[in-house]
Formats: structure tokens, sequence, C-alpha cells
């Protein structure tokens, strides 16, 4: 691309401030026409700030400070993986003998150690599986789904789907029938891989489903598998048959090109059905890539899997894992037996969600607590020494207090867990932390998207600030856009804030069949709006602070954003769960509380309190009074404003769940739905408002 001579200097001067070692990069500045006269900042080295546009001052763009001249879509080692097809192949040629995919599953049902499948079998079973696929007239370009739970099949599909161009669709195994019936149709697949539970569901309504050509069960006989009209047009085999064909009609494979579709990834969404985010080849390879730069995953690394495939976290950290040799072990299926499969197992690599790591941090301090003064007072001694040696940068921070405190909780988790990632929600500062002292390794947090193929921002390495989310993928740059009605703003002393934007080669290519909700998160410039409000820290960190897509508008006229007082609130002892509730029929907010049960009747006991079971001590008057006093305590604390403080509270035993069509798959809250199920209660707390405010709570 030309530019004309003032923009060639403007270039020049900006490239002159940049670090020596980066001379020789390619300048995709060039291609995204950013630049200016003004003087690089790097800000501290996390990243760094641009302007957006040639032909403006204004310095708002940010990029990793590890490529602040070019936008990474290739691994810097291997350029010449552009597809998921080619990562695998770069495995299978460099790791052929490490083991790959491990299972404790036996054919019979039963559980025992793990049993490996290597880099090059599992090549050998991909081929097979795609060859099988044509055997059956499933053509290249077609859409195949996977409707079922992490397990070794669920990668031979698809790789086999990405060596022969097909698109793989991925489908929550918790999914309604309704939901699924949408995604088959609307997807319009040709062949849906399932097992046997997930097979009813599909049976029960197959008449409606009528572009599916063939099932594959996955652990299910052939002569157990149902038998259908010949006029259905759909065939069931199993998928060792599907295996079979495969062999006896080998072919070769049809790659993709880089720009084609991987996968289509429907986001469970909180309200509405779900959309498609199109996700290229280039796309994944993209985002791995830049993440690469900050995480290494090794030959020797073993990883397991549990969260869910059909989640992008999960699939990101499976392509990380393949372009490093990764072994990577699968639970048994059942997330209460994880902490079994983790001894068996002994990962090295542990990704996870906040709401897991809460129940670590939960269950650990619940047991110094009731250790007895002697050990409480050793294991804080030890954690606030530790802690102390982690800030101060020290590499081997406390052998000892390790060998007298530490290395049984690591044990908890296998013992030898070198990574910890966290990511799909915030973590707390808090719960960041304790892990990082207990567990005495890398505790990192990212940020991401389905729609940007995952990793926006992970925080860097040896970066010990918790409380945000890191500096950008070098595969992307971020800016932050003013949310005037929310009074977010990029001029906000100290710190800029507004709403994320994200741009680069992780940005999905639209969603599929739909132009107008594509047009609603992209703009023409090329920019995905998050919706997510961020704030830049000192040294280029993000920081998540707000969400825009939830706000709502009470009755007095001021803006309310729930999560970020759900998430608040969640700090309280009293609260496992909490959904935030408010209209513009009120001027004030309540809330929805599922209790953390144990530390309830702990209370109770303490306060002789008397009650039959845990749904007679939540309708306690006395009770709901002191945990909104206690949630008061932590609002202040996290200085909400006064508006933002929940006015009154209902307790409720039961937790939001998937089954209860209270959460989503990867546990947000579905809003529409919690508003219509908890309808009564919420009508009730406002009546209570109305009866003692002395200002009214409709105004």
């Amino acid at each position: 691309m030309e530019f004309s001579s003032p923009a060639q200097r403007r270039l020049q001067t900006l490239r002159s401030h940049l670090d020596s070692s980066q001379a020789d990069d390619q300048p995709s500045l060039f291609l995204n026409a950013t630049a200016s006269a003004a003087p690089f900042s790097n800000e501290d080295s996390y990243s760094v700030v641009l302007p957006e546009k040639l032909d403006t001052g204004i310095w708002n763009v940010h990029r990793s400070a590890k490529s602040p001249t070019k936008l990474f879509s290739r691994f810097p080692d291997h350029p010449e993986i552009g597809t998921l097809h080619d990562n695998f192949v770069h495995a299978v040629e460099t790791y052929p003998d490490n083991k790959y995919l491990g299972t404790r599953a036996r054919p019979d049902g039963t559980i025992g150690e793990y049993t490996w499948m290597t880099y090059a079998e599992t090549a050998s079973a991909r081929q097979a599986i795609g060859s099988g696929l044509l055997y059956n007239g499933i053509n290249h370009g077609a859409c195949v789904g996977l409707y079922f739970i992490n397990r070794p099949e669920w990668l031979v599909v698809d790789h086999a789907c990405a060596a022969y161009s097909f698109i793989s669709v991925p489908l929550y195994d918790t999914l309604g029938p309704d939901a699924v019936k949408f995604v088959v149709n609307h997807a319009t697949l040709q062949a849906i891989f399932c097992v046997p539970q997930t097979l009813n569901t599909l049976l029960s309504f197959l008449s409606e489903i009528p572009t599916i050509r063939l099932v594959v069960v996955v652990g299910g006989a052939d002569e157990n598998l149902p038998s259908l009209p010949p006029g259905s047009g759909v065939k069931i085999v199993s998928y060792q048959k599907l295996l079979s064909q495969g062999r006896s009609s080998v072919h070769p494979f049809s790659p993709p090109k880089p720009e084609d579709i991987a996968t289509i990834c429907y986001t469970s969404g909180t309200t509405g059905t779900p959309k498609g985010a199109m996700l290229s080849h280039e796309n994944l390879i993209s985002n791995v890539a830049g993440s690469s730069l900050s995480i290494n995953f090794l030959p020797d690394d073993i990883y397991i899997s549990y969260l869910p495939l059909a989640h992008i976290y999960e699939r990101s950290n499976q392509i990380m894992g393949v372009y490093g040799g990764v072994s990577i072990g699968f639970y048994q299926g059942d997330i209460m037996k994880l902490m079994d499969d983790l001894a068996v197992l002994r990962p090295t690599v542990f990704c996870s969600v906040p709401r897991l790591y809460n129940r670590v941090y939960d269950g650990i301090t619940s047991a110094v607590k009731s250790s007895g003064v002697t050990k409480r007072r050793l294991f804080q001694l030890a954690y606030n020494s530790k802690k102390k040696a982690i800030l101060n940068g020290r590499r081997s921070p406390s052998p000892l207090w390790d060998k007298l405190v530490f290395n049984k909780i690591k044990e908890k988790l296998g013992g030898r867990v070198r990574f910890m990632g966290s990511g799909a929600s915030p973590l707390s500062p808090d719960v960041m932390d304790f892990l990082r002292v207990c567990f005495g390794c890398s505790v990192r947090e990212g940020y991401g998207m389905t729609e940007t193929s995952c990793v926006i921002s992970s925080m860097d390495e040896g970066d010990n600030l918790s409380g945000h989310v890191g500096s950008p993928n070098p595969a992307c740059e971020v800016k932050l856009v003013d949310v005037p009605e929310m009074n977010y703003t990029s001029e906000d002393q100290p710190y800029p804030r507004g709403e994320i934007c994200v741009r680069g080669p992780i940005i999905f290519k639209g969603y599929y069949k739909d132009e107008e909700q594509t047009k609603e998160i992209m703009d023409e410039d090329g920019w995905l709006h998050t919706g997510d409000i961020g704030l830049w820290l000192p040294g280029g960190r993000l920081k998540i602070i707000d969400r825009k897509k939830n706000i709502f508008k009470l009755a007095q006229g001021e803006y309310i954003a729930p999560e970020k007082i759900e998430n608040v609130y969640t700090k309280c002892r009293f609260v496992s769960q909490c959904f935030i509730h408010g209209d513009s029929f009120n001027s004030s907010l309540v809330a929805i509380v599922a209790v953390d049960p144990d530390v309830l009747k702990d209370w109770a006991a303490s306060e002789d309190i008397k009650y039959e079971n845990l749904g007679q001590l939540c309708k306690d008057p006395k009770v709901r009074k002191a945990v909104l006093a206690e949630m008061d305590i932590v609002g202040r604390e996290a200085q909400l404003r006064g508006f933002e403080f929940a006015k009154a509270v209902t307790l409720v035993p039961e937790p939001f769940t998937l089954e209860n069509g209270l959460l989503t798959p990867t546990f947000k809250v579905k809003r529409p739905q919690a508003k219509a199920y908890f309808a009564e209660a919420i009508s009730k707390m406002y009546a209570e408002i109305a009866a003692w405010d002395p200002m009214p709570s409709k105004l």
C-alpha cells in the first residue's frame, strides 16, 4: 500500500521509537493504516499505545508490547501452519510417538488407569473417520455436528473435519431438544456424532431435522442401534463401523485453506435463539499463535480436559496443546469425580473457570478454619510469608513453607501443576492470590469471547498484580470507546474507560445466516464491540469493570449494570450465586441469592436458630436481614454507589443450574428466565420495600 510522503514520515517517526529488535517485523501498521507523528508510548512494556488512524493525533489503540508493529496470524517458529489440519500434521510429524489422547473409561463401562492413543494412532483414526464420512455420501464443505461430552473421539472427529474440509459444529450436551433442533436445522447438518444418551434426544425429533443423512453413535454397539424405516433417508451407524468403512475405502485428504470456515460455534446466549459464530482456520490459528508468545505448552506437559469442548475456551486450549505435542487426558464424564481423575492423571497444566476455583478456595479455607488454632496460625504465617515473597518477585519463594504446609494442598490437583489458567468470567483477586500461594505455580487470567476465537488479552508471565486480564493478545489490537450513558469515557482520570473493542485476524467471519446481528457487533472499520466495559491500568493492562449489554435504567434514570453488582455480592460469605433485578418502574434493586448451605447452617448454629430444613432457614426474616447486612458491608467495601445496593433479598436453597434453566452452559445467568422464575419473590420484595420505605420504590 502506498502512502503520501507525510504519512511515510509519520510512520518512520513511529518506527524509530520501537525496539530495534522489532525492526525486521512485517509492518502490519501499513496494513492497518495506524500511525502518527506523536511520540511512541510503551506503557512499561505490557502494551503499547498507537493512534487509530493516520490523519488523527488520538493515541487510543493498544497492542501487545511483544509485537507492536505486527499482528500475529501464524506461529513465529512455524509460519507454514495456516490451518488446524497443518497444526495437527506438524504435531504428528514432530511427536508421532507421544501420548496424545488418554481416557480412563473402558468399553465395558468400568474406570481404570489412563490408556493412551499416540499422535500417530490418532492420525490414522482421523483419516478413517474422514474417509468414512465420504464413503457415506457426506461431501466436502458439509457441516458435521458433535453432540457429546469430552472424550478422545471428539478430537478424532474434529481432526477429520479439518483434514477433509468439513465444518465442525459443536453442540453442548446440556442443550434442550428445542435448541438442538434449532442448531441442526440452522446449520443444515448432514451428519452428527452422538452417544447413546444424546441419540435418544435426536430420535425424538428426527423427522423434524430433514438435512441429517448420517448419525454416528460413539460408544454404542451396532446390534443395539435402532433401525429406521428405509424411507427415512437417515443411516445410523456405530463409530467403530464408520472407522471400518473408512479404513476399507481410504480417501486422500482435502485440506482447507486458511480463510475457509473451520467451525460454527453456537453461543448459548442469555436471551433468544443461539447465534452461530463462523470461525475460520486463520482465526483460530492466529489466536493461538498470538497466545503462544506468552504461554508455552510443552511436549512433556499433561493437560486434563473436562471443560466443555463446545466452548471456545477449551477448544483453543486443545489447539495450543496440539501445537506443543501435549498429552491430553479426559475426565471420566462426571464433574463430581474430577478430583479422583486429577489424582490419577497428575496434570501439569490445569485450566478452569472461577466457579471451580472458588470451590477449591472455599474447601481449603474451610478446612483451615476447622483445623484448630495451631494449624490455623501456621497456615496464616506460611501464607503471608509466601505471598510477600511472590510479590517481591522471588523465583523460589518458600521451599520450607511448601514442605510444611503447601505440598499437601498441591496434591489435591495431582501435585505437579505448573500452570493454572482462568477464563470465561472474572476471577476474584483474592482467589487468584490464594491459588498462586497454595499451588506455587503460574496462575494467569485471560479474557476473550467466541467471536474473537478466544483470547483477547491475558496476563503476562511474571506479572504478580491481580485484578486485571493482562495485555492484548499479539494477534489483535484493542481500544476503548466512550459510553456516555454510563459516564465512561477515554478521557476519564486517572484511567481511561469505555467499551472494549477488538480488531485483527482473530475476529470471526460473522454470525451464520444472520447479517443483521453481525452488523450490530461489527462496525464499518472492522472493530468488534464486545459489550464489556474496561479501563487501562498503568503498564497497559486491561481491567474489566462493567457490562454494557445488560444495563437497565431505574425509575430515577440511573443506569445499572447488574453483573458488576452480582460479582461484588458473590464475595459475601453467605452468597453462592446472585441475581440482581431492577426496572424503570422502581427506584431500587432487589436480589435473589442462592445461599452457601454450609456457611448458612454454621451461622444459624452459632446464633442458636432452630429450623427443620434449609428452605425454612432461608425464609426466616432474621436470616434474611443478617445476609442483607453482610451484603451491605461487602458493597461498601467495593464502593458501590447508593442506588447499586440491593434493598431487599430473597434467599433460595437451590442453586441456579443448567437443569432449572437459570444458567447458560458457560454459567452465566439467563436474565429473562430468572426474572420469570422468581417473579413472585421479586413482587413480594418490592411490596416489602414500599411498606417500610419512606421514599416509595415506585416513582
